[in-house]
């Protein structure tokens, strides 16, 4: 196995480095044969599985990821950087020359993209785990998974799902509180709605988003299209889903 890491904050490898003990059972199974955060080997390729964290914003990084794809039997994107370009496709609204000039003095030793882009946008991918970071649990049912050959039951429905398993009163409904849940992918425990607070769609867009339906409940929850377009965009801006959620909004 492989990890590899593009444009991101390192989370979703720290995830990985933190399931410790859940990693024991699989140790006469699986070697990490590349992984920078954790050992020094040089990369050698080629791997059974390869993890990617972070997403596409450098020529340099465009070029290498192709080189993943073609050392790696099966490639899985980790978070919500790998998986939809990040927080950093904010980029994708804005001019980044401007941005460039602005913050540093010799511009013509920074080399970047104009826009934050996923791993799928350049290379095939086997699968996406959601998240930001990703849930440990799901990271190893993806391991242990391939291990058997079979494919990783990651559920795809909303964080609303998880809101009623662990007997949370919706806050929305109980406090009026503006939420992302109906149209976030589950795998978070829905840890926010728990403590009161509304969820504000860390893990992606749900296979059941459905937006035409669901802005009007936040209208009707008192926010203004601005403030809608600043929650769609976040960690997942680049979702397609939530990009054109946000879109819409700005065009009225």
């Amino acid at each position: 196995m492989a990890v590899w890491k593009f444009a991101s904050c390192d989370g979703c490898q720290l995830t990985l480095l933190n399931c410790e003990d859940d990693l024991l059972p699989l140790a006469d199974r699986v070697e990490i044969s590349y992984f920078q955060e954790a050992v020094s080997a040089p990369d050698e390729g080629l791997y059974d599985l390869s993890l990617v964290d972070g997403s596409i914003t450098t020529p340099e990084d465009a070029e290498r990821v192709q080189h993943v794809r073609a050392v790696s039997h099966r490639l899985v994107t980790l978070g919500a950087c790998a998986t939809s370009g990040g927080i950093q496709a904010l980029r994708n609204y804005a001019d980044v020359a401007e941005f460039r000039a602005v913050v540093y003095a010799r511009t013509e030793y920074i080399d970047t993209l104009a826009t934050s882009t996923p791993i799928s946008a350049h290379v095939p991918v086997d699968f996406e785990l959601r998240g930001c970071p990703i849930d440990r649990g799901q990271l190893l049912e993806v391991v242990t998974a391939y291990l058997a050959d079979r494919t990783p039951n990651v559920p795809a429905h909303s964080v609303c799902f998880e809101c009623k398993r662990r007997g949370t009163p919706c806050v929305t409904v109980t406090g009026g509180v503006p939420c992302m849940g109906p149209v976030t992918h589950a795998g978070c425990g829905a840890l926010c709605p728990a403590y009161g607070r509304g969820c504000y769609g860390c893990f992606g867009p749900s296979d059941s988003t459905k937006f035409p339906a669901f802005v009007p409940l936040l209208r009707r929850d008192g926010m203004a299209t601005l403030d809608i377009v600043r929650l769609l965009r976040t960690f997942n801006t680049g979702a397609p889903e939530f990009d054109r959620a946000a879109r819409h909004e700005e065009l009225g």
